[in-house]
This record gives C-alpha cells, structure tokens and sequence, in this order.
C-alpha cells in the first residue's frame, strides 16, 4: 500500500455538518419563535451564514478569539434585524452548541468507507473544529472507534493551512510524510494546506469547485470514489 496514515478532516468531509447545522438552527429558530424578528428561516439563515464565513477566516488568520467568534456570529443576524439583545444570543447559542453534536448525519457512504479502511490504513482526524464539540459528533454518528488519534487546532492553537498543524499531527501519531495523505472538502485548510508541506492531498469536492490553483493528487467528488483509488 502506498499509504500508511490518513488524515481525514471531520465537518462536511465525514460528519454532515451543513445538513446537521441546517437542523440545528431551525430547531433553535422555532424555539425562540425568530419568526417574530425575521420573515422566514431561510432569511435567518442566510444572514448568518455569510457572516459566519467571514468571521471564520478572521478566526484561522488569529485575528479574533473563539469567544469572540462565537459572540459575534450569534450576535449578527439578531444586530441585522435591529433586535440588540445580547443575553437572548446567547441563549440560542448555547442551545445550539447543545443542540448540534447529538445529530448524526454523516456524508453518503462515509460509514462504508472507513469501515474498508479500518485494517488497512491508521486513521486520524485533522480538524479545526472545537475540541468540546468534535467528539461528541463523532459519538453520536458512531465513527470514533474508526480513528486511533484526533488532532485539533485547539491542541497547539494554530489552524489549517498553517504547516505547524500538519508537522504536530505527523508528529503526534507518529507517521511519515511520504506515507500519509489528507482528505478533506475545504481547498485552502485541507488541500492547500497538505500541499504546503508536501504531503499528498484528496479533494472532496463535492461542491463542484472549478477553479483550482493546482492539481491536488486526488479529486473526488463523492466518498464511494475511494474505493477506487485505495
């Protein structure tokens, strides 16, 4: 096998994190009866989404805290709309971060696959997702038995694409770089990233993103693909 250790990203690699998050929120949206501050769902959501993306980068570049993510993504929509009430964002949020790693949603086929890989490959989780939240979604979707390791940013602060990461996870479980590979849907953390220290890299691209600034050693564009490639 040319491989010895993968590297999987977690939220919309493995675990469904769009669809789950989508759930989440609408949930936490009927509860706190949003309908009388947004005309629907959708325009709530919408709204934190965007401002949500921006936010995250600001995260990863060490711009803002995770408190201060945290505050203003939730913060945002109900600003958007005129309501000013911070204890109310606060409360949704913390129903949501309750609410969202207890779903199981995982992408098509993701079981199967690390089902063929166990036995095979080590198998490791390489995620800049927060540490109270990773493993508990990994519970309940019932695939953490499938990994030996979970390597997060919150372990050494410093977030995918940055080399450090990777270094400290080949470190931490022990592997080689001419022998691991990184799968994961996020071009810039999880590709970008892997080519910058030379480790192969497998595109998830499922979103169907064309315009790419080189070859990464893999492209699929569903899990199932794997099984012709590994």
């Amino acid at each position: 096998m040319m491989y010895k250790s993968i590297f999987f990203d977690l939220d919309d690699t493995l675990w469904d994190f769009s669809g789950n998050a989508y759930d989440s929120f609408s949930e936490v949206y009927a509860h706190y009866d949003f309908d009388q501050y947004f005309d629907s769902f959708d325009q709530f959501y919408s709204i934190y989404k965007e401002h949500n993306a921006r936010l995250w980068i600001e995260y990863g570049n060490g711009n803002i805290t995770k408190n201060e993510l945290n505050r203003k993504r939730f913060f945002y929509p109900l600003q958007y709309v005129g309501v000013h009430d911070e204890d109310l964002a606060k409360s949704y949020s913390d129903d949501f971060f309750e609410l969202i790693p207890t779903k199981s949603k995982l992408l098509p086929y993701a079981k199967e696959i690390l089902e063929y890989l166990s036995g095979k490959y080590r198998l490791f989780i390489l995620s800049n997702g927060f540490r109270e939240l990773q493993f508990r979604k990994m519970t309940s979707a019932g695939i953490n038995h499938y990994f030996e390791k979970v390597i997060l940013s919150e372990d050494i602060q410093i977030h995918k694409p940055n080399p450090e990461i990777f270094y400290f996870a080949l470190s931490a479980t022990q592997s080689i770089l001419s022998d691991s590979l990184m799968v994961g849907d996020s071009w810039e953390a999880d590709i970008a990233g892997a080519k910058g220290v030379n480790m192969d890299q497998m595109f998830f691209n499922y979103s169907g993103m064309e315009e790419l600034s080189f070859k990464p050693t893999y492209t699929i564009k569903s899990l199932k693909d794997i099984l012709s490639i590994l």
